[in-house]
């Protein structure tokens, strides 16, 4: 009698949830799909301006995908809602817990003390679309005249209540959507008694990171403009390539640990 390993059977079940999603994004970007946010993006560089990337909760990772790291664009930030604290005058008890995440009331002073410039470009991503600094930092990039880019699940977004007062969804105040492919919940597998495992908004969405950074230095080069991106600083001549092309940026972009 052959005995099934359960995990094993986890595994190939979750490789075959995260792989079909990653497939049916490249065939998107492929076909087309991802062209508005590249053009976005591009457009946004070539007039001196940066990539403002904004994501809470699991969907910051999103943000350091895009933002200052080896292989992306140099003209790029993240903004993280722990920057009120740091940059502002919040005191750091308000960090606790997922309140400031769900709140749109930070979203002024989170703007106020970000380096933003007129040209530049926000992408914001939230698997649900509906916390209260997600819509209300869109909200404000819209008011103030910049283009946005969206990335969350339109299952999930589609099926859960709006928190801002607003009473919107972040994909509606978007110029440009792009669906991470997730579904209702994130996760995709079940341990019986319906309890969920195996979440995937993390791995589609750092794809599409990654397909909009290649998009946007193909862009840029197809132009020909040499693209400025990050190399290892853990590779020699890493730190000074690196450098060098940071200062093109001087006063636009901000690297902190």
């Amino acid at each position: 009698m052959t005995h099934t390993d359960p995990l094993a059977e986890l595994t190939a079940e979750y490789l075959n949830e995260v792989t079909s999603r990653v497939q049916k994004l490249a065939a998107q970007a492929q076909a087309g799909a991802f062209d508005a946010a590249i053009d976005l993006m591009a457009d946004a560089i070539e007039q001196g301006g940066v990539v403002q990337a904004f994501g809470t909760g699991h969907s910051e990772a999103f943000a350091m995908e895009i933002a200052g790291r080896a292989g992306g664009l140099i003209p790029t930030n993240k903004i993280a809602l722990r920057d009120v604290v740091l940059r502002g005058s919040r005191d750091v008890g308000i960090l606790t817990g997922s309140e400031l995440e769900r709140s749109p009331a930070v979203v002024d002073e989170l703007f106020d003390v970000s380096t933003i410039g007129e040209h530049d470009v926000f992408i914001i991503a939230s698997n649900s679309g509906v916390n209260g600094s997600i819509l209300g930092l869109a909200l404000l990039a819209k008011q103030h005249g910049h283009k946005l880019i969206a990335v969350t699940s339109m299952e999930h977004t589609s099926r859960v209540e709006p928190k801002h007062p607003s009473g919107k969804r972040l994909h509606e105040v978007a110029d440009v959507v792009l669906d991470n492919l997730a579904p209702f919940g994130d996760a995709t597998l079940e341990l019986g008694d319906g309890v969920p495992v195996g979440a995937v908004s993390s791995i589609t969405a750092a794809f599409i990171a990654q397909l909009l950074t290649i998009g946007t230095a193909e862009r840029l080069a197809r132009g020909g403009k040499t693209p400025p991106l990050y190399i290892s600083a853990n590779i020699p001549g890493g730190d000074e390539h690196n450098k060098q092309l940071e200062d093109l940026y001087r006063g636009k972009i901000r690297r902190s640990a």
